[in-house]
């Protein structure tokens, strides 16, 4: 090992170097007698530890600590110093020096101890950064590949948005005027197919316009501000049920909590409030008297906010994956749907920090759990969420 000394005072050299002679190890002592020397030593040698004496006639005190450190060759610094100046050898460390020794105190086997700790610790503090400078680069190439596959997901947006729905409009558009005005020219059989192309393409139409919003909620920046969510929710079930009520059916209840309120991005929790509120209606219109629930409930010392409903509701088996995309646990001759609407209700549930879950048994209705942050408590996040798997 391979050691410089930076002391002045001849005695204290003598024993510095008495104690390594006397500590049974291969060591390199050099001694330097000025900061100046150490300096010029370091320019062009390596040395793994450093015994430095704060009090040298052309030193600066801690400022030789920083000196020593912007060398290339970074060493361990071990401090020397007197009984009553501890103080100034643990700023010392605070500084960077690796640990300190007290010269009255010092022999060989505390000598050897500090050196080979001092270049343990040393040796793990260069591990550590390089490990962080691996990781910085990892992170930065991370997000570089992040930044192209969002550039990606735009460009398919794009064309879905463009070039996709304009062949499904044409398709739509001429399946129903084929049914509309022809309909009576086709046979039963041929009828039938019109029929089936023009419900195709009005589902795969409604599946392009579910998968943009998924695409939008996933990258457009969050605005924070408080909302009044029981008002937004009564807001979003009177328009529903003014466009998706069903003529001989019974008209459901609906229960809204009143002075709810939470800090979010108003537009992504009409979003994600009109998905969850339709399924509600959905899935309970058969019952006989169909209700809709929407309220806030403490659980464990947490507040946390639930859409529930009397309907089909589904098998817990499913639940770990009702939140994917493209799942269904319903046939669509059944109950008509994308598979999109609680993936799209996850995703911004989680980029205002929050959780969703749901809680169900076939036949006796549904219950979704989700948790935001309060309009006084945690803030919300602002980042972006990766790319959709």
């Amino acid at each position: 090992m391979r050691i410089l000394l930076v002391e002045d005072n001849p005695g204290d050299g003598r024993l510095v170097q008495i104690a390594l002679r006397d500590a049974k190890g291969t060591f390199d002592l050099t001694w330097a007698q000025t900061m100046g020397e150490a300096l010029d030593l370091l320019s062009h040698d390596v040395f793994e530890i450093v015994l430095l004496d704060l009090t040298l006639p052309d030193g600066q005190g801690l400022g030789n600590v920083a000196r020593i450190r912007s060398k290339t060759n970074e060493p361990a610094i071990v401090i020397l110093t007197g009984q009553d100046d501890e103080d100034t050898a643990l700023r010392a460390m605070q500084a960077g020096a690796q640990d300190y020794l007290v010269k009255g105190n010092l022999d060989a086997a505390l000598l050897r101890r500090v050196l080979r700790y001092a270049h343990e610790r040393k040796r793990a503090d260069h591990q550590i950064r390089a490990l962080n400078a691996d990781l910085e680069a990892r992170v930065e190439r991370r997000t570089h590949e992040l930044a192209l596959a969002n550039r990606e997901l735009e460009a398919i947006a794009y064309t879905v948005s463009h070039d996709l729905r304009a062949p499904l409009r044409t398709i739509g558009g001429f399946s129903e005027i084929l049914l509309s005005e022809f309909s009576k020219d086709l046979d039963p059989e041929a009828l039938d197919y019109v029929r089936r192309m023009h419900g195709a393409a009005l589902h795969m139409f409604a599946l392009l316009e579910a998968l943009l919003i998924l695409g939008r909620v996933s990258r457009a920046p969050l605005h924070a501000e408080p909302v009044d969510v029981s008002r937004l929710t009564q807001e979003v079930l009177d328009r529903l049920m003014t466009t998706e009520a069903k003529p001989g059916l019974a008209a459901p209840v609906l229960v809204v909590a009143p002075h709810l309120h939470v800090l979010g991005d108003p537009s992504l929790l009409e979003i994600a409030l009109r998905n969850l509120l339709a399924n509600a209606l959905k899935f309970s219109r058969n019952d006989v008297a169909p209700r809709i629930e929407f309220g806030l409930l403490n659980l464990d010392g947490e507040e946390v906010f639930f859409v529930m409903d009397n309907g089909v509701g589904f098998d817990l088996e499913f639940s770990s994956r009702l939140f994917e995309p493209f799942l269904r646990l319903h046939q669509n001759t059944e109950y008509e749907g994308t598979g999109i609407g609680l993936a799209t209700v996850r995703r911004i549930v989680q980029r205002h920090g929050g959780r969703i879950w749901a809680d169900s048994k076939a036949g006796e209705g549904a219950c979704f759990y989700f948790t935001l942050p309060s309009n006084h408590g945690t803030p919300m996040p602002t980042g972006l969420l990766d790319p959709i798997p």
